[in-house]
């Protein structure tokens, strides 16, 4: 260690290592959320190049240090964000769940916020009126009527001029009612493609023309179900699909307007979009009534009737916590170089790495292993399990 010190190379790696506490300090103070989390993790590799110049000698010590400061250097700059300097965004179902959070989170943090709300007079705008402040706009916009969309447009571009709009979050979505595919009845398939994909195609082309004054971000939310198959998601799985399709062809022709796209895919998080019992029984009554006979004696009655358990256990789990998502978003919003694709929540990848990486008999397998617990139909049931069913 003595030598270490006395040699050039040892006063090389005190500049270097100088030179990237610098830059990690610089970084975490220009951060508006996370300091703690770029000082530590960027920190890390270059105690490990550190140690490795102790144990492994001068010459290989300080290429593997200088590796990790370059590794981390790398890290540092894609937690690099723009300050939020009053900055515009519009956020699509602001009513409940991700996009309501969203708005109290981005308003606090210092942006202009336009929440898009279903219902400017129920219980979640009110909410926003209550606890946000003055610069949160509350917006009548059902992302499924044209009219709607164009007085919004018209609002937000009245109120941000010259600047721009700096972001579009299409958050607003349903989910409709999970179930086999051949079940759902089709007015399920086109509810879901006309909000989760029709509505935010329709923002986005709206909108768009704020954003290229700007520069700005095009946020979609998707979900884990739009980039890997799941079992009783054909509806919604579909529409979200169709809508990381959409963020990733906006994302290529949209770069030469220095607009850059991000797609979320979430895990599972307990948002309420599953809807309320009154509606399940709806939704139930409908699928019942359309299905032809011979459907419902291969499936049976105590299958269909079965489903809505699926809604009741739904939150039992997912996360309650929506700060993973929230995180995602601020950074699609004012990373310098932001992702275009996002995962948040636990396992939300690994599902994702498994139908990339694998062949798809194997990730069915895996699929059906993780939801072995499911029920079967009645026609494909055995004799000791017709029992249990009994």
């Amino acid at each position: 260690m003595d030598a270490l010190a006395d040699s050039p190379l040892g006063w090389l790696c005190v500049g270097i290592t100088a030179l990237f506490g610098v830059t990690v300090f610089c970084t975490a103070k220009s951060c508006p959320v996370g300091k703690e989390n770029v000082l530590v993790w960027s920190l890390l590799p270059a105690l490990l190049g550190l140690l490795c110049v102790a144990m492994l000698g001068t010459g290989e010590g300080l290429v593997v240090f200088c590796a990790s400061c370059l590794v981390s250097s790398m890290y540092l700059s894609s937690t690099v964000l723009l300050p939020v300097s009053d900055k515009a965004v519009l956020i699509t179902g602001s009513d409940t769940g991700i996009g309501h959070a969203l708005a109290k989170y981005l308003d606090s943090l210092g942006f202009v916020v336009f929440a898009g709300v279903l219902n400017k007079d129920g219980p979640g705008a009110k909410e926003l009126r209550q606890t946000c402040s003055r610069r949160l706009s509350l917006l009548q916009l059902d992302v499924t009527n044209a009219k709607q969309v164009k007085e919004a447009f018209l609002k937000v571009s009245e109120r941000v001029q010259n600047t721009g709009l700096w972001g579009v979050v299409n958050n607003a979505g349903v989910l409709g009612f999970p179930a086999d595919g051949e079940l759902l009845p089709m007015n399920t398939y086109r509810m879901c493609m006309e909000v989760n994909f029709f509505g935010a195609v329709e923002v986005s082309k709206t909108f768009l023309s704020l954003l290229r004054k700007s520069k700005g971000r095009l946020v979609n939310m998707s979900s884990m179900a739009g980039g890997i198959p799941l079992p009783k998601y054909a509806a919604y799985g579909a529409s979200k699909a169709a809508l990381a399709m959409f963020s990733g062809v906006m994302r290529q022709e949209l770069s030469k307007w220095g607009i850059k796209v991000a797609a979320i895919h979430p895990s599972g998080f307990r948002t309420g979009i599953q809807g309320t019992s009154d509606m399940w029984d709806k939704q139930e009554k409908e699928l019942m009534e359309n299905l032809p006979a011979d459907t419902r004696q291969a499936y049976g009655d105590d299958y269909l009737l079965g489903l809505k358990t699926y809604l009741v256990r739904m939150p039992m789990y997912c996360d309650a916590n929506l700060s993973p998502v929230l995180n995602a978003v601020l950074h699609a919003l004012l990373a310098k170089r932001p992702h275009g694709l996002y995962t948040p929540g636990k396992g939300a990848y690994m599902p994702l790495c498994i139908f990339c990486c694998f062949p798809l008999w194997f990730y069915d397998f895996f699929i059906s292993k993780v939801l072995r617990s499911q029920p079967v139909p009645r026609a494909l049931r055995t004799s000791e399990e017709e029992s249990k069913n009994l």
